[in-house]
């Protein structure tokens, strides 16, 4: 018999997808075009947004995996992986976003800047976190290798943030940032009220996929214990 999904998942997971349209609609016809980028420029809403969800991702699977090693309860190892699962999406999502601003405002699609440089070592860092544990047979080890691996990973995670601020580089500093920084941009009211309700939109979409990822995960660890 299959399980009913519950009322309040459902719910957010319309509000998610009603926020997203919302997002799309923000930006494409509310924000201002940017004096200096122009149209490429509303590509960064979905950029930080999918930068921020990407972090918050790896935030909780070190929590979980924390937690996981304390209880010892495979709920919280399950959520660990979805939520790594999950980070790993957004913050593809991230780099190949910024990759398509990138191109018109710097004339190329990639360089090894101190930010894609570390974010790109966040990425491959917790792509490799999936690959070794699907080569761990043994479920209690490969859940125990899994929650340490996700909080020695989230060092990753602040070293990527401050990279920007600590390093030189050539990448927009929009929180904190300076009109002087090469491609930084300062945000009017309407681009910031944009911002704010896309990462909000953002944390809803998160919350509803990581609710479905980690009910898939309780099935499939059903499954294999049956």
């Amino acid at each position: 018999m299959k399980e009913k999904t519950p009322v309040v998942l459902t719910l957010i997971s319309l509000a998610a997808l009603i926020l997203f349209v919302a997002v799309a609609i923000i930006v494409l016809f509310f924000t201002p075009l940017e004096a200096v980028m122009g149209a490429v420029q509303k590509m960064f809403y979905f950029h930080v947004s999918a930068g921020w969800v990407g972090m918050l991702s790896f935030l909780v699977a070190a929590i979980s995996g924390g937690v996981y090693l304390k209880s010892r309860e495979h709920l919280w190892d399950i959520l660990s992986q979805s939520s790594v699962e999950i980070g790993l999406v957004f913050t593809l999502i991230c780099i190949i976003s910024g990759s398509i601003w990138a191109k018109p405002i710097w004339n190329t699609w990639w360089t090894w800047d101190p930010r894609l440089t570390t974010v790109s070592i966040m990425a491959l860092i917790y792509a490799a976190y999936l690959l070794l544990r699907r080569g761990i047979d043994e479920p209690e080890k490969s859940a125990r290798f899994g929650a340490v691996y996700t909080l020695l990973g989230f060092v990753s995670v602040p070293l990527t943030f401050i990279s920007i601020r600590l390093l030189r580089t050539i990448h927009p500093v929009v929180f904190g940032g300076s009109a002087s920084i090469a491609g930084s941009f300062s945000l009017e009211p309407r681009m910031l009220f944009a911002l704010t309700f896309s990462l909000a939109a953002f944390s809803v979409m998160f919350a509803a996929l990581l609710w479905h990822r980690t009910r898939l995960g309780l099935l499939e660890y059903e499954k294999e214990k049956l």
